[in-house]
């Protein structure tokens, strides 16, 4: 699998945003996610969007960052919000997602975030396992435009690294 950086709204990015919309629809019954996103809210040093491609040139996989700090809909200063995580049901099981992510926070790290920040909801076991077992907690409260919503759930990361313990001095002689 090769994950390259793109726009949001690069033509393969824009086919694999379509096929997530149709599962959120088929699993909360809606029209799909409706939190309003632009290209330029991906674009470095405030963001990233990475796409997957198969070995025969097949989009696959998505995933982007967006600095988030408006605390009116209840984020921090310095957080970084994961948005349009996806991999096609035939890519699944390979890990994929969990190297996007990887890359995901590595980049808002680099780009001085302090927080990862995500919103799923309940019906999307898949990715709730995830990201639990890539280190996200329940969030505190919940932020973003479904913080409402009985079936969202939203999750955060530090992403400062603890301070490092100097390496053992050897014994005075």
């Amino acid at each position: 699998m090769r994950i390259r950086p793109v726009r949001y709204d690069h033509p393969d990015a824009l086919k694999l945003d379509g096929i997530v919309q149709q599962e959120y629809a088929e699993l909360y019954g809606n029209d799909g996610d409706a939190t309003p996103l632009a290209p330029a809210m991906f674009a470095p040093p405030h963001g990233l969007y990475l796409l997957a491609h198969d070995e025969t040139g097949r989009p696959v996989g998505t995933g982007g960052w967006r600095a988030q700090d408006d605390t009116s809909e209840g984020y921090e200063e310095g957080d970084a919000e994961i948005k349009r995580m996806f991999v096609v049901r035939e890519a699944r099981g390979r890990g994929l997602a969990r190297r996007i992510l990887a890359l995901l926070e590595d980049d808002a790290r680099r780009a001085g975030r302090t927080r990862m920040v995500l919103e799923t909801g309940a019906r999307q076991q898949e990715a709730i396992t995830l990201y639990e077992s890539s280190g996200y907690v329940p969030a505190p409260r919940k932020f973003g435009l479904y913080r409402f919503e009985a079936l969202s759930r939203c999750y955060t990361k530090p992403l400062r690294q603890p301070a490092q313990a100097p390496p053992p001095q050897p014994p005075a002689r």
